[in-house]
């Protein structure tokens, strides 16, 4: 990345350079450099992008730059395969919007209630972000009206084909202008993704990052496993390369509940995400896994789409998956940000054969190792260093971010090394706090008040 331009080489509005330089950005990720002047110029773009490529950011400063805030019309929709991905989008979407002053974002998903969703279409959001079914059945109601969007963006679109999307996307896109701009994005780019681009994309320049070499830090293992031994094989991978953050990856959406209630027994502070969970406990889980209140994430690979943290420290695949793209993404959750990253797989005598077809997509022969499995529970299990409070308190009370911190530096005493991250929900929030102070700054919480007001706290 140390070769790719400037974000001050664009010619962007001063309003959108105040995002860029509240989150940090100066230099262009890869995907950003080729995207953003074919964006900017007003073309059709479709771009082979993997996770974590930037990409979010290089739609999101195209869409941005043609917003004209005075104007209450639903102006730009994003269309994502899941609810996680639309919220880790919508929140990058309103840091990069900060500089424009009253801009309306909403994120509508299924799986939520719709009554808040319509009462929220009363006054039109200028920007939309959310998943196709949500999105077709508010147009269908009549609250959802696209007559005036100018962008289109399809964000994974391979994913969204894999769910059966296709049906829905094809007649949200006639409900919109057919002079409007519009920008795919694919980790893939199957005949399916290209069918549906000429389709819906008008003239489209096609620019494409390679996923490999996009991961250029991280270190990839297979480690021999019997298939007996699978569970105590993943505690001893753990207990040996100790990461502090981990994803572990499992094939069958069941398998999720099972590996985490064996990683508790060895002692490892785990959670699940999967499809069957409900939405406040997914975000809840999000939440903990983000903030480092919990070391090791078991997940599917659908419930994962959203996952967009830069620090996770190792990968595991607790079984090899059916193909080498899917290999490949989610390895790609480590090893950002400039970070090394460690992928480990468990492979087993029965899927040789899936790990030398992985092989032979790469180039390259991936190194293996043996590590004894666990005999009976471990000492010294690594721990997650933050503990996470939730507070029933959010942005329609007009709770910030900066009030909770004042809370907690100021009345309970605590100084900010010891606040983590917080996420302001709309009727609660989170805090994560270092693990040592995290019973005292709880009884505090409790006994003060916060902006004013008793506000109920829990431990999660």
């Amino acid at each position: 990345m140390e070769n790719t331009p400037e974000f001050s080489t664009l010619p962007l509005s001063p309003q959108l350079r105040s995002g860029l330089d509240a989150l940090g950005y100066q230099k262009m990720t890869p995907v950003q450099s080729l995207a953003l002047p074919v964006i900017l110029s007003g073309k059709d773009l479709i771009a082979q992008a993997p996770t974590g490529s930037g990409k979010t950011a290089a739609f999101g400063l195209g869409l941005l730059e043609r917003i004209d805030a005075s104007q209450v019309r639903t102006q730009s929709l994003v269309l994502c395969p899941t609810r996680e991905l639309a919220d880790q989008v919508g929140k990058q979407l309103r840091k990069l919007a900060t500089g424009i002053p009253n801009l309306k974002l909403s994120i509508l998903c299924g799986g939520i209630p719709l009554a808040p969703q319509l009462a929220s279409l009363t006054h039109a959001p200028h920007v939309v972000v959310g998943t196709p079914g949500r999105i077709l059945e508010l147009i269908e109601k009549g609250a959802l009206d696209l007559s005036s969007v100018a962008v289109f963006v399809l964000d994974e679109a391979d994913r969204m084909l894999d769910m059966g999307f296709e049906e829905d996307i094809r007649a949200i896109s006639k409900r919109m202008p057919k002079q409007r701009m519009g920008l795919m994005f694919s980790a893939t780019f199957p005949e399916a993704i290209r069918a549906l681009g000429k389709a819906l994309l008008q003239n489209p320049v096609e620019v494409s990052v390679d996923s490999v070499e996009s991961t250029p830090d991280i270190k990839a293992r297979f480690i021999h496993t019997d298939a007996e031994k699978r569970m105590p094989q993943l505690a001893a991978a753990l207990m040996h390369y100790r990461p502090q953050s981990t994803v572990v990856f499992c094939n069958m959406r069941r398998d999720t509940e099972e590996v985490v209630r064996s990683l508790a027994h060895y002692g490892f502070s785990a959670l699940a995400l999967h499809g069957d969970m409900e939405q406040r406990d997914r975000e809840e889980v999000l939440v903990r896994f983000g903030n480092r209140s919990c070391s090791v994430l078991v997940a599917s690979d659908v419930a994962a789409r959203g996952l967009d943290i830069d620090i996770i420290d190792a990968v595991v695949n607790y079984e090899l998956p059916s193909d080498a793209d899917t290999y490949l993404h989610r390895i790609g959750r480590t090893g950002r940000a400039g970070r090394s990253g460690l992928a480990l797989s468990l492979v087993s005598d029965g899927e040789d054969n899936r790990a030398r077809v992985i092989d032979l997509h790469l180039g390259k022969a991936t190194e293996w190792e043996s590590i004894p499995a666990l005999e009976g529970r471990p000492r010294a299990v690594p721990q997650a260093p933050m503990v996470t409070l939730r507070l029933d308190a959010g942005r329609t009370d007009k709770l910030r971010p900066g009030d909770i911190v004042g809370a907690l530096t100021g009345d309970v005493g605590l100084k900010k090394e010891a606040v983590g991250k917080i996420d302001v929900f709309a009727t609660r929030s989170y805090v994560a706090i270092a693990h040592p102070q995290a019973g005292q700054t709880l009884e505090k919480l409790r006994q003060g008040k916060i902006k004013g007001r008793k506000v109920r706290v829990n431990r999660l």
